[in-house]
């Protein structure tokens, strides 16, 4: 385990030092911390940087697909010249070049039940920035099940969303409390109605900040809050959420969650 910093990265994270809210202390903490990352797109480029250039001792990047032409316009972790790449391995070169002391896991492969399981236990937060409404319920029951905190954003054309679903908190929902997983669900994908390009740089960079607050401990944060961004006006819109008593993934007739790892 980390007991302190050298020279070099009392120097690359002096800028978070001097905030009293993180100091040595909370740096020290995300170093010690571990992230992972669902989904290597338009929202987990942003969300993966920041945390590498934030320090987050381990990253682990999950998502199965390749960097494509299309994802240029707005998924800045990528380049030309990694085109056909898988985009895990092109998001960590992206953040090893900015910071080279990263200690990065790739896995390409969708994010499925079994993979969750085994993953989302070993990590301290979640970042769901996947593409798909399946993807994120199997995300939020291992969350659950786990009681790992779960940073959720999604995009689609002007619009985006966060909320931060911490289920460790007393009467704090899940996802699957605002959003069902029996709710009929039309699957809105960027390669069909668009999107605007920087509205998942917004957002993205949203769940790195959510994510570092929950590592570091003593903020405030969103849980129990969705918020809704209509990026053609610039306009946030807040929904108070609540825990579902009935819900089927942490109410009633639910399995079991485990309680949080000590260490």
């Amino acid at each position: 385990m980390l007991r302190s910093m050298n020279d070099m990265q009392l120097l690359r994270y002096s800028r978070h030092i001097l905030l009293d809210d993180i100091g040595i202390e909370g740096q020290q903490a995300l170093l010690r911390s571990r992230a992972l990352i669902i989904g290597a797109g338009g929202l987990g480029s942003p969300a993966a940087l920041y945390l590498g250039t934030a320090g987050v001792g381990q990253i682990t990047l999950v998502d199965d697909d390749e960097v494509d032409l299309t994802n240029l316009q707005r998924q800045i972790a990528h380049s030309q010249d990694r085109i056909g790449q898988p985009k895990v391995n092109s998001a960590a070169a992206a953040m090893r070049a900015i910071n080279p002391d990263l200690h990065i896991q790739t896995i390409k492969a969708r994010a499925d039940a079994p993979l969750l399981a085994e993953l989302v236990g070993q990590a301290d937060v979640v970042l769901d920035c996947s593409d798909n409404f399946a993807t994120r319920q199997a995300i939020n029951r291992a969350c659950v099940q786990a009681a790992k905190p779960l940073v959720a954003g999604a995009a689609i054309g002007f619009d985006g969303q966060i909320s931060v679903y911490d289920r460790r908190q007393p009467d704090a929902p899940c996802y699957a409390c605002l959003f069902p997983p029996d709710t009929p669900m039309e699957e809105a994908r960027c390669a069909t109605m668009g999107v605007f390009a920087p509205l998942v740089g917004i957002i993205g960079c949203m769940q790195a900040a959510e994510a570092l607050k929950l590592l570091i401990g003593g903020f405030g944060g969103l849980a129990g809050r969705l918020l809704m961004l209509d990026a053609r006006r610039m306009e946030w819109h807040e929904i108070r959420a609540q825990h579902e008593p009935q819900c089927s993934v942490c109410g009633a007739g639910a399995e079991p969650r485990a309680q949080p790892a000590t260490e």
